[in-house]
């Protein structure tokens, strides 16, 4: 029986003011390509947003990715190539843990 693969959220956090360009968008392109199984969902980038309480990091929310990695470790391997990081920002990862009783029919993970 095969390992079955965990999900992990990528949140990426932009630096203040960041504006993508033609280039960045070619590199965000070539590192989804670079994931190649490992991308669940490219995920979609944030163009609004307010913070609510308190935010763990000065680093606005820039959008997120969905991978599959055997670990923690691998999964921090794999946003290492996350084209933000080149540009002054970062990657979180976390470990995607489905709650039994609240599956939902849209729910692909």
């Amino acid at each position: 029986m095969a390992n079955q693969m965990n999900t992990y959220l990528l949140v990426h956090r932009h630096p203040e003011n960041y504006t993508g360009t033609a280039g960045t968008a070619a590199a965000w392109e070539t590192w989804f390509h670079q994931l190649g199984s490992h991308l669940v969902d490219l995920g979609n980038p944030v163009f609004e947003l307010t913070p609510v309480g308190t935010c763990g990091t000065p680093l606005p929310l820039g959008g997120y990715t969905l991978v599959t990695a055997n670990d923690l470790a691998e999964a921090a391997e794999l946003a290492k190539g996350c084209p933000i990081t080149e540009e002054g920002g970062g990657v979180e990862v976390g470990l995607l843990t489905p709650v039994p009783g609240r599956e939902h029919p849209a729910r692909t993970l």
